[in-house]
């Protein structure tokens, strides 16, 4: 018996639009003349390193699945074709103290997430060469990407080089830098860890009104006066903005991953540049806000409660441009055109 769509979308995703992939974070792996190769290290009894065309030639296995990116987007039935990790990892000989798995990639800023060992076994990890019968283009982690099913898509690393058993977890890039959660199941929606500051210094700051280049995931700013807000540069991913009134703020260059601003009041607030990939604008007042050079994958301005249609506030004073609004799916993209007129 087939499960119905709608019921293998996690909590708070979107689909994408037929055909459409989006891209997230960085586009190229590390430039290097050393042809590609994976090495499988650490707790294990015999070190293996393998050529991209050794691991093209084992046994290969088909999945296919559904991806769910942190920033709020999925994409359903998607098949990858490589080799289990379970199987490489037979070939190497596991040691009993290897409790976990860090995956490496070859990129700029060192990318790397970990998993439970059992876990990753038990859930199928796969590294993959190949998407729907073609191998895997570099944009998209290519040519080598391990597939980690349900779990948020930052557990599957692009430019996968490096495999290594650990006596004791090590967090990734995101883990550790952006606080994405370690554990990552989008059915809890274990997307971040703990917010970076206390109580104490969340009420201080907000009384300051400035929030410009600093730390801040997840701090709670909902309902609150903070008009004229400087958030310039600062990261504030999986910030709570909900009816807060942020006329005239500030947030050019900000990260604002995964912000929830439902019902706040954004007018003429300023976003130039700033990363909005799945925030959260659904009953906001957004009239004369710019969203200039913005990310908007997986953002919101329209959303449903309780069979109740609930819309951001845009006009002709709204700068949405049209590079700006193309990524948003097509729930979001139709409701968007529709008040632009």
């Amino acid at each position: 018996m087939t499960t119905p769509r709608e019921n293998r979308i996690p909590p708070g995703q979107q689909l994408v639009a037929p055909g459409k992939w989006p891209i997230i974070g960085e586009r190229l792996p590390t430039e290097t003349d050393t042809p590609w190769s994976l090495r499988i290290k650490g707790e294990v009894d015999n070190p293996v390193t393998l050529s991209l065309e050794e691991l093209r030639s084992l046994p290969q296995t088909t999945r296919t699945m559904d991806i769910h990116c942190v920033t709020r987007w999925s994409m359903l039935d998607v098949t990858f074709s490589g080799v289990l990790l379970k199987d490489l990892l037979a070939k190497a000989g596991i040691k009993p103290e290897a409790k976990f798995v860090s995956f490496l990639a070859r990129s700029k800023r060192n990318h790397a997430t970990s998993l439970n060992l059992d876990t990753a076994i038990n859930l199928n990890t796969l590294i993959a060469t190949e998407v729907n019968g073609e191998p895997i283009t570099t944009t998209h982690g290519g040519p080598i990407r391990n597939i980690v099913e349900s779990r948020y898509f930052y557990k599957s690393v692009k430019w996968l080089e490096q495999i290594e058993l650990l006596t004791a977890d090590r967090l990734g890039f995101w883990e550790a830098e952006s606080g994405y959660h370690n554990q990552a199941d989008p059915w809890k929606e274990q997307r971040y860890m703990a917010p970076t500051i206390d109580r104490r210094t969340s009420l201080r700051l907000i009384e300051t009104r400035d929030f410009s280049n600093r730390e801040l995931r997840s701090i709670d700013a909902s309902q609150r006066n903070l008009a004229g807000l400087n958030a310039h540069s600062a990261s504030l991913r999986d910030a709570n903005f909900s009816g807060t009134d942020l006329s005239g703020a500030d947030f050019t260059n900000a990260n604002l991953s995964n912000a929830h601003f439902h019902n706040a009041n954004l007018f003429n607030a300023l976003f130039a540049d700033a990363d909005l990939e799945g925030a959260d604008f659904s009953g906001a007042d957004l009239r004369g806000a710019d969203f200039t050079g913005t990310s908007l994958i997986g953002a919101s301005f329209v959303s449903h409660q309780q069979g109740i249609e609930v819309g951001a506030k845009i006009d002709e004073t709204t700068q949405l441009p049209p590079s700006a609004i193309a990524p948003l799916f097509p729930e979001q993209l139709h409701y968007v055109n529709k008040a632009t007129g």
